[in-house]
């Protein structure tokens, strides 16, 4: 039986009972996966073959609970992994790969600042790519009930891959997560959007620079980015503006919200889009205008942090200026934040898990909370609003 498209593989999973079954015993867990790879086309000794290495990893799933980085706050979190190295290093890599991203821009229409800014914090410019085993943590995290359908469809991918000669299930390293190479992409990204840009007939995104940026360039490209439009901008906000417009449930034409008073810090605002006003930090803080292409960041990452420091790097990168970090209120601490997302849990709000990091879902519920306070709705959390609740 042929095989069947990747996106084809991801419906069928999605809609099989079989999708949604996690945990029991680990080996059980293996046969049954071995059992649907079949059932897809795979030749028993593919199938055989991918799983005779496969174990249980614990150390993933440690990983997978501790993700202590995202609750660095945005000014902690950018000055951490934004180093002058890096910038030095992200020139010196745009001047070396010129060629490179030229084509990259004129194929996909993606930015080399872009692409620079996820190649230096993905892996520090393929530096660190991580050392855990592929297949045992795709296998681990789908038999772990957190996240299961997250993974579950590429271990699939990874059994393609496998076929093709493009991935050892023994020896193959990456995150934690499942995501490989220097721009660090899941087997069913780099099914979809892997390119041969070196031309050596393999898409290998752990050796080769040319592979790893054109498969990144490509899959940006396929998760909606707009050619030619910008996608971060520093602005300075007026101090009466409606600070519960701000954030990314607003967005607006760029001319209205400079009829609000939002102005470009540096340079003028963009025509002919529209826009949203983060504050990080809220309305005390540095200020962005986010037009649409900051959206398919978080199609590469969920992380409101991650997301706005890259985008914010990429920027830089293309010759922006250093942000003016204001004075932002102080924050809360984790254990304050804790006790903050409980209480807008009590109020009725989704916040959901309560871990102490300020994600989208905590950032709507604050902001919430704050108009019907009659605090400056601007989305930041901090004591006041905490004792407030």
């Amino acid at each position: 039986m042929p095989l069947r498209p990747f996106l084809a593989t991801l419906a069928l999973l999605a809609a099989s009972p079989a999708a949604a079954s996690c945990g029991g015993p680990f080996r059980a867990f293996v046969t049954g996966l071995k059992a649907e790879a079949m059932e897809m086309g795979h030749p028993a000794a593919t199938v055989d073959g991918f799983f005779a290495s496969v174990r249980e990893d614990p150390a993933v799933i440690r990983a997978d609970r501790a993700q202590g980085v995202f609750r660095k706050d945005f000014i902690e979190f950018s000055r951490a992994v934004i180093s002058q190295d890096r910038m030095t290093r992200g020139t010196a890599n745009a001047a070396k790969y010129d060629t490179l991203f030229t084509r990259i821009e004129a194929e996909y229409g993606v930015p080399r600042g872009v692409l620079l800014a996820f190649w230096a914090l993905e892996t520090d410019f393929g530096a660190v790519q991580g050392d855990f085993n592929t297949a045992n943590a795709l296998v681990t995290l789908a038999h772990d009930c957190r996240r299961p359908d997250l993974f579950r469809p590429h271990i699939f991918a990874a059994i393609e891959l496998y076929a093709r000669g493009d991935f050892d299930p023994a020896t193959g390293t990456g995150a934690w997560a499942g995501e490989i190479g220097q721009v660090q992409m899941l087997p069913g990204d780099i099914l979809e959007n892997g390119v041969d840009g070196d031309g050596d007939g393999h898409v290998r995104l752990k050796t080769s620079a040319a592979d790893a940026l054109m498969s990144g360039g490509k899959m940006l490209q396929h998760l909606g980015w707009r050619p030619g439009e910008p996608w971060l901008q520093e602005v300075v906000v007026p101090e009466g503006l409606d600070w519960s417009r701000t954030g990314l449930h607003t967005e607006l034409p760029v001319t209205e919200w400079a009829e609000l008073g939002v102005q470009a810090r540096n340079g003028d605002l963009a025509t002919g889009l529209t826009g949203s006003v983060l504050l990080p930090m809220g309305r005390n803080g540095p200020a962005f205008m986010a037009y649409p292409n900051f959206r398919v960041y978080f199609e590469w990452n969920q992380s409101f942090v991650y997301v706005t420091t890259a985008a914010y790097f990429a920027t830089r990168l293309d010759g922006a200026a250093v942000y003016d970090p204001g004075t932002p209120d102080p924050g809360l601490t984790l254990e304050q934040m804790k006790m903050l997302q409980e209480r807008l849990a009590a109020r009725g709000h989704d916040v959901g898990k309560i871990d102490g990091i300020l994600g989208a879902l905590t950032r709507a519920a604050t902001q919430k909370e704050q108009a019907r306070l009659g605090l400056p709705a601007d989305a930041w959390p901090t004591p006041a609003l905490l004792a407030a609740l």
